[in-house]
């Protein structure tokens, strides 16, 4: 058994695209807001001591774990609901001092991935009949509730993209899919209509801001939509080779005292990157994001069994849909909402998260010949 654990059974290049990814993220963090570097950098030996440790503990484990672990991530998702740090009317975060805060719902995306994958793989024979599929909907549904309220949509939506990529990958059928996206399209154009209504109770009123500045940019252009046009702007006045290193001048909000642009060592770090950096460096984070997504697909098929394959297709959603949405916000192209670009973002919690993904992928590479 110890022999599928030495160096050279490593993913190497995956280990290598991701110290790629972090470095450059301290690099964009630094430019803006250098406060946070030295936390990033303790962050990020903590996370890759962890991502390590992970690699070396039999995927298995964590599977026959899963009802223990979505046990624990509900206990924190109430936890945090109820003793959570308050930010600006959202409980999301558990205060760590010193260390910073801990967001349980980042946590959330592995959770989800091993218990998804884990019932996948049990009702593979069984997977579209209607009790399974309502078995699969209960199951989901008290984790992404309680995510929804603290309130959360944008990491909401993003597990449930995750799940639907496993579920689909599982064996879901295509005749299925189309059902749902008859009923569904019609009803998803109803709710947007809805959640324009006066007293409509679906969505929180900054949520509903925000899709409307995405649909009416225009009506919005001095509220809503101003960080995410400035946030264009930034990306656009970078050229093609960038105004160099630390000339972060529209998407720095120490340069000008109308806030260009908020959070950008968080959900707008792309911002920064395409200042400094130009369309060149735009295509350099795309490329090595696309490469690590595209690694993960790998590990995933050369897995040898199920379970190994749908965590690693999990995992490659994750890393996948996160960076689009991250970047679709940044570039104006989704609707304004908070999600880290993995690796690159600043935060320990995503980092935690991203890291322990990764650390499962390496051990699926590692185990692909035991099963």
């Amino acid at each position: 058994m110890l022999r599928n654990y030495r160096l050279q059974n490593y993913n190497i290049k995956l280990v290598l695209n991701v110290l790629v990814l972090a470095t450059l993220g301290i690099i964009f963090i630094h430019s803006a807001n250098p406060s946070f570097v030295m936390k990033q950098g303790l962050g990020l030996i903590l996370c890759f001591a962890v991502m390590a440790v992970v690699s070396l503990i039999d995927y298995q484990t964590w599977l026959r774990s899963s009802n223990l672990l979505y046990i624990i991530n509900l206990l924190l998702l109430i936890g945090v609901k109820l003793f959570g740090k308050d930010v600006n009317g959202a409980k999301r975060w558990f205060s760590l001092g010193p260390l910073g805060t801990l967001q349980p719902s980042e946590l959330s995306k592995i959770v989800m991935i091993i218990v998804i994958a884990d019932f996948v793989v049990r009702h593979e024979d069984d997977l579209n009949e209607p009790k399974v599929l309502g078995k699969l909907a209960l199951l989901c549904a008290p984790p992404l509730y309680l995510i929804l309220k603290q309130p959360n949509l944008s990491t909401t939506l993003d597990i449930v993209f995750i799940i639907l990529a496993i579920v689909f990958v599982g064996g879901l059928s295509s005749k299925l899919i189309l059902r749902v996206l008859i009923i569904g399209i019609p009803l998803f154009a109803v709710f947007i209509w809805y959640v324009q209504t006066p007293g409509q109770i679906l969505l929180e009123s900054h949520q509903v801001a925000r899709i409307m500045s995405f649909l009416n940019p225009a009506a919005y252009a001095d509220s809503t939509a101003l960080q995410t046009a400035n946030s264009v702007m930034a990306i656009g006045s970078g050229g093609l080779f960038g105004k160099g290193f630390g000339s972060n001048t529209i998407s720095d909000v120490s340069a000008s005292d109308v806030n260009l642009v908020s959070e950008r060592q968080t959900d707008f770090i792309f911002s920064v990157v395409g200042e400094e950096f130009g369309f060149l460096g735009c295509l350099v984070v795309i490329g090595l994001l696309v490469l690590l997504v595209a690694q993960c697909l790998n590990v995933a098929r050369k897995a040898d069994n199920g379970a190994a394959k749908m965590v690693a297709v999990g995992v490659s959603a994750y890393m996948g849909f996160q960076s689009f949405i991250n970047i679709g916000v940044a570039t104006g192209t989704l609707p304004n909402t908070g999600l880290p670009l993995p690796f690159i973002s600043y935060g320990l919690s995503s980092l935690l998260s991203a890291s322990i993904a990764i650390g499962l992928m390496l051990n699926i590479y590692l185990q692909r010949k035991k099963y």
